[in-house]
Order: C-alpha cells, then sequence, then structure tokens
C-alpha cells in the first residue's frame, strides 16, 4: 500500500487545530515551565520573566504561599482582562495551560541537584524556553504575561516581543530591590537562553525553503514538482543582465525534507540549470502553516 504524503500532510495540519492536540501541546508545555520554576529556578534564587517571575518574586518575599498559589492568584485578573480583550478561545485554552502549571508547580518535589549556578541558569533557561515555546504552538499560553502581550497589541497594536521585554524589565526591576546584584544577574542571562530557546522551538518546524531555479525547461520542471514533488511552483518571466536573453525563473516553496529531493528533479530535467535556495521563510497558506488566529 502506497502512502499519499501530501494528503498525509494536510490531515496532520488540520489535526493541529484540535482540541486534542492543543491541550497535549499546552500539558507538555505546561509540565516544562513547572518544572523550570520549581525544580531549578526557585532552589538556586533564580529569577524568571513575566508573572512567573513575580510568582517567584512573591515566594522569596513571603514563602508561606508555594510558587504555584502566587502564579495561580496573579493570573486570575489577567485571566478576566483576556476575557474581554482577546477571543474566549484563547482565554479558554491559556486558563487549562495556567492551571495546569499551577498543579504541576504544586506537585513537583525533585529539585535539581547542581552547585554551579551556570549550570543552573542552562537547565532553566532550556526548560522554560522549551515550555512556553511549545505551549505558543497550540492556540492558546500557559498564561501570564502573554495574555496580556497579546491584549495589548490587539489594542494598542504594540509588538508582543516590545510589551514582554518592558514588562521584564519591570520585574526585573522589582528584582534588583528584593534579591541580590548576582543572582539577578543569573537570572538575566537565564532569561535571554529561555528567549533564543522559545524562538527555536517556534521556529522549528515553521521554516521554509524558497528555490529559484533559472532554466531553459520551466514547464517541464513544473510538472515534476507538481506531480512528483507535491507542491506548486510559479513562472516569473525573466531575462538575463548579461546576455539580454528571456529566461523564465521558476519559483518553488518547500521545507527543508524536499531540498534534496527539488534538486535531484532540477539537475534530471535540465542539466544546466541554475538552483538558488533561501531559508528561513515562514509561509502561511495552502500546503503550508494555516494563518493562527487567536
Amino acid at each position: 500500500m502506497t502512502t499519499d504524503a501530501p494528503a498525509l500532510l494536510r490531515r496532520l495540519r488540520r489535526y493541529a487545530f484540535t482540541v486534542p492536540w492543543n491541550l497535549l501541546l499546552l500539558t507538555a508545555g505546561s509540565l516544562m515551565v513547572a518544572f523550570a520554576i520549581k525544580c531549578v529556578a526557585a532552589p538556586h534564587g533564580l529569577l524568571a520573566g513575566g508573572v512567573s517571575g513575580l510568582a517567584l518574586l512573591g515566594f522569596y518575599v513571603m514563602p508561606a504561599l508555594d510558587t504555584g498559589a502566587w502564579y495561580f492568584l496573579l493570573n486570575v485578573p489577567i485571566m478576566a482582562l483576556g476575557w474581554f480583550l482577546v477571543s474566549r478561545r484563547f482565554v479558554l485554552y491559556s486558563l487549562y495551560g495556567m492551571a495546569a502549571t499551577s498543579v504541576f508547580i504544586e506537585r513537583l518535589t525533585y529539585v535539581l541537584p547542581v552547585s554551579d549556578p551556570w549550570l543552573a541558569v542552562i537547565a532553566c533557561g532550556v526548560a522554560l524556553g522549551a515550555g512556553i515555546g511549545v505551549a505558543l504552538r497550540s492556540m492558546g499560553s500557559t498564561g501570564g504575561a502573554d495574555i496580556l502581550a497579546v491584549a495589548v497589541r490587539e489594542r494598542l497594536g504594540m509588538p508582543i516581543g516590545r510589551f514582554e521585554f518592558l514588562f521584564n524589565v519591570c520585574v526585573f526591576a522589582l528584582g534588583f530591590a528584593t534579591l541580590k546584584l548576582e543572582a539577578v544577574l543569573y537570572s538575566v542571562a537565564m532569561n535571554f537562553l529561555a528567549g533564543w530557546v522559545t524562538d527555536a522551538c517556534l521556529n522549528m518546524f515553521s521554516e521554509r525553503r524558497m528555490a529559484l531555479v533559472i532554466t531553459t525547461r520551466p514547464d517541464a520542471l513544473v510538472q515534476a514538482v507538481l506531480h512528483r514533488l507535491g507542491r506548486g511552483a510559479t513562472i516569473l518571466p525573466a531575462r538575463g543582465g548579461w546576455s539580454g536573453e528571456d529566461r523564465p525563473v521558476v519559483l518553488i516553496m518547500l521545507n527543508n525534507l524536499e531540498m534534496k529531493r527539488l534538486e535531484e528533479l532540477v539537475y534530471e530535467i535540465d542539466p544546466g540549470a541554475f538552483l538558488i535556495m533561501g531559508s528561513g521563510f515562514n509561509v502561511t497558506g495552502q500546503g503550508f502553516s494555516g494563518r493562527k488566529e487567536y
């Protein structure tokens, strides 16, 4: 039995918008965020960004309340605000993510057994960044500053990254007044790493390649791409700068796994073709990622 790869990919993309898949992503992301906060950050005196950072500050100042309780209490007014300013679907998913994170923080008792603060910084940054990145690939979040950032973007047009940067500046300013300078500086490094890992998680399966092929057989190449690669192609009119001759250019969008197959197709059809590959494109539309609406 042969597998129709394009049809399988279409089914997987449709499944990415289903409730079970979103809940799975939120659960996994919440567990990683909770591990970073409860098992690494809190025992080593580190400060996370966002509402989780405020929860850690609350725990350091008033340890009678666990970090999970602080996280839950701080998120309640934010969820209420998001209910009216953002979509209810986004808030409901985020409510689940916030509740799951709070429960995991309460239940986890493991403490990462490292004494070197830089090892704690690396472990916390990777776990926190991966958790946030996995959660944000769903239709919700783990709560906190993400909801405020989306609300501010919808109302004021401020980019999410800029708002979260300003929010974290306020959190670390409070940290300077509460914690030792050394702990705050370690925390800045940890959050920088967490941001890098978050971006890596968000772009891991979204990065696409753009191929430009200058060929004397554009029609044959387009047919091969359509039927053998399962991708679309666009023929662009072009003219050689040196020769002045008309020479069509074929534009193709594809993912990383299809690059080698395209290269083989191109030089099988036209050994004299000129192939250009570009990376780092985020493509939204038929055959690729759907538009994410909150």
